[in-house]
């Protein structure tokens, strides 16, 4: 014990100072670098026209994402855990491509595919569909970035969970609703939630795939990060800082919700064993 004392720590000032420089620190000049010249500018920033289109697209494009990636991983974690079927595998690698394609990459190619140059673009004009340089493109650029994320915390739990009782429950008259009400959702609903909040946070954030297939139109398809780029690019530091807290703030939040589910999900498992 006398021995792991020092260990202990020299572990725990590398994880303090790790977490300062590369953590709190940078929060800090967010906070300070907003509120340098006043509360009277960074209101103006914050409440700028601009600002708040960006906010809203942000907010639009993270409600579709979610509800559409919790839907699929719902639907997909199902398949896969509870029946078989050739190229299960496929499935699982193929949803974990965006996560390991840059989000870049991920702009190219919807651009490709449903720009001037794609052989999809004369039919959507006739359609009148718009998703290059729209808010559509947008859309979708974030629920590609935000796949994986209900999918990859749902799976485990339902392969752990197995499928005994379900079985049961169905040998007793048990309707499929009811099976899903009563035995499954329960077992899956706090890594549901888990997984709702990382998706969250990972489309408020992302610029990548975004920032390709946006077209950076002020008011229009600008999220908070790409409007953030293009203050600063402006050389209007005070006004991407101020804009930048709001990411700052909605992070905290999504921290904050998080740590909850943890907390609320341990208890709930030490209070069943």
């Amino acid at each position: 014990k006398q021995a792991s004392g020092p260990v202990k720590w020299i572990l725990i000032g590398i994880s303090v100072i790790f977490l300062f420089v590369m953590l709190v620190l940078p929060l800090l000049v967010v906070v300070t670098e907003a509120l340098k010249k006043g509360w009277q500018v960074y209101i103006e920033a914050v409440i700028d026209s601009y600002t708040i289109d960006a906010l809203m697209l942000t907010l639009k494009a993270t409600v579709i994402a979610v509800l559409c990636n919790t839907f699929f991983g719902l639907c997909a974690a199902w398949a896969v855990t509870r029946f078989q079927f050739k190229g299960k595998k496929i499935l699982t690698t193929l949803i974990d491509v965006p996560v390991t394609v840059s989000p870049i990459i991920a702009g190219l190619i919807y651009l490709l595919v449903f720009g001037k140059q794609s052989v999809l673009y004369p039919y959507l004009q006739q359609a009148g569909i718009q998703i290059v340089f729209a808010v559509p493109g947008v859309i979708l650029a974030t629920i590609f970035v935000t796949f994986p994320f209900v999918f990859r915390e749902v799976l485990p739990v339902l392969q752990s969970q197995g499928t005994d009782e379900e079985e049961a429950a169905a040998l007793m008259g048990a309707g499929k609703w009811r099976i899903f009400s009563r035995i499954t959702f329960p077992h899956m609903k706090w890594a549901l939630l888990y997984g709702i909040v990382l998706c969250t946070a990972r489309a408020m954030g992302e610029f990548g795939a975004v920032s390709v297939i946006s077209g950076h139109l002020r008011g229009v398809t600008n999220t908070l990060p790409l409007h953030v780029e293009i203050l600063y690019n402006e050389f209007n530091t005070t006004a991407a800082f101020a804009v930048s807290s709001l990411l700052v703030i909605m992070a905290v939040v999504i921290l904050v919700i998080r740590t909850l589910i943890v907390e609320i999900s341990g208890k709930n498992a030490s209070e069943a064993v």
